[in-house]
């Protein structure tokens, strides 16, 4: 009886010695969680039979190190949730921690293992989330966007004084730009057509009188026949356009600039809110317009919030989707499929699901991944405790042995 318990001590030992040696060869596996063997005495009716490894613990809860990887599609959970992904051939939805993805060849967001990654897609422009699945990457090229809104801030200096020359915009041509003496300062802005045709709008200024500034617009260079008055009171505050109900907005129709290419451009809404008055330097804070060229698919980023972000050409980026994560009431139930993924099972119940830092799910780091949380010093401590145990086993079968032996000899 003896030789047999000990021979099952062995045995679980060896077992066990398979889950250490296991943990010490994933310890550099990202997102892999340690097992532990969990031994289980054996007994027959009154009688001890030995031990036997009876259940294994993974250590799901247990996080391991953030690992920065500089990658814009890396990205490691902090706190609770897993990544969801579908593997297309199978159907089976797995769960894992180890978020690292990228665009396939066929236009979707995929992890390592070409699993595709469930979230929600968002149709450009809107912040509208449709319903979960694969996130399907729009690959194609955007159209252009005309140019409707520009923002101009700056302080019109109250030290200018008024040109000597009168402003002229019909003499003004691309090879003639207006007369220098005729305005104090001057200022371009890249516009863009329907079809992303790039065009400079030129405002001129020029100080009319102590309180008003007026503003002459060239398209190219060529007259674009607008002008509108920047005034300002004793305290340097803009006072027109007026604040309100206009919001400070002056709008600029160049819908009839006839363009060779067929090409329109529209009415712009050039914002001046902010801009002052002050004595002293002029300066600029702010002189840009919306509107961009077409331009083709580059590439896709990942935002802090989960947020899968197209890249194109054209220096513009959209938001196609975002990734959801999954809690479940009892995550060390799930069932393990792989060293880094599992499935959902009756013990683990039903996954909820949602998006980064919402309810109960972590939120995200990007540009990093998740170490596995072996602890080696405590994988070590493990082994030598192993081996002094199988020692000690050995030395019963031994010690058995030479019993049976002595018994022999005596009969």
């Amino acid at each position: 009886m003896s030789f047999d318990i000990a021979l099952s001590g062995i045995q679980a030992i060896n077992e066990a010695l398979d889950t250490t040696s296991h943990n010490i060869a994933n310890a550099g596996t990202y997102g892999f969680k340690s097992s532990r063997a969990n031994f289980s005495s054996l007994v027959a009716g009154d009688q001890p039979t030995g031990v036997m490894v009876g259940s294994h613990t993974q250590s799901i809860n247990q996080q391991g190190g953030i690992l920065n990887t500089g990658r814009s599609l890396d990205a490691s959970i902090n706190g609770r949730g897993f990544f969801i992904s579908r593997d297309v051939n199978t159907g089976v939805t797995q769960y894992s921690r180890v978020g690292i993805f990228s665009g396939s060849k066929d236009g979707y967001v995929v992890d390592s293992n070409g699993r595709r990654v469930q979230g929600n897609v968002i149709t450009p422009g809107t912040s509208v989330k449709g319903a979960q699945g694969d996130i399907k990457i729009q690959t194609g090229a955007i159209p252009a966007v005309i140019t409707s809104k520009m923002n101009y801030v700056g302080n019109l200096s109250a030290d200018w004084s008024v040109p000597a020359v009168a402003f002229d915009q019909t003499t003004a041509t691309p090879t003639t730009p207006p007369d220098p003496a005729s305005f104090n300062m001057a200022k371009a802005t890249v516009i863009y057509d329907t079809l992303g045709g790039q065009h400079t709008l030129t405002q001129y200024f020029s100080r009319a009188n102590a309180t008003d500034v007026t503003v002459n617009y060239l398209v190219d260079g060529l007259q674009s026949g607008q002008t509108t008055t920047i005034s300002t009171d004793s305290n340097g505050q803009m006072t027109a356009p007026a604040a309100s109900p206009d919001n400070g907005t002056f709008n600029v129709d160049l819908t009839g600039f006839t363009l060779a290419n067929g090409a329109k451009l529209g009415a712009i809404a050039l914002n001046y809110t902010g801009t002052t008055g002050f004595a002293g330097e002029a300066t600029t804070a702010t002189n840009n317009a919306n509107g961009y060229a077409s331009g083709t698919y580059q590439g896709i980023d990942l935002g802090d919030d989960g947020s899968i972000i197209a890249k194109y050409t054209n220096g513009q980026k959209q938001t196609i989707g975002m990734l959801s994560l999954a809690t479940f009431a009892d995550e060390g139930s799930l069932t393990s499929v792989s060293d880094t993924s599992w499935i959902e099972s009756v013990a683990s119940g039903q996954p909820n699901i949602d998006n980064p830092g919402v309810g109960m799910n972590g939120t995200l780091t990007v540009a990093s991944l998740e170490q596995s949380n072996v602890d080696i010093t405590s994988e070590l401590v493990g082994l030598m405790t192993s081996q002094r145990n199988y020692q000690a086993n050995s030395k019963v079968i031994q010690t058995e042995s030479q019993m049976m032996q002595s018994l022999m000899q005596a009969i």
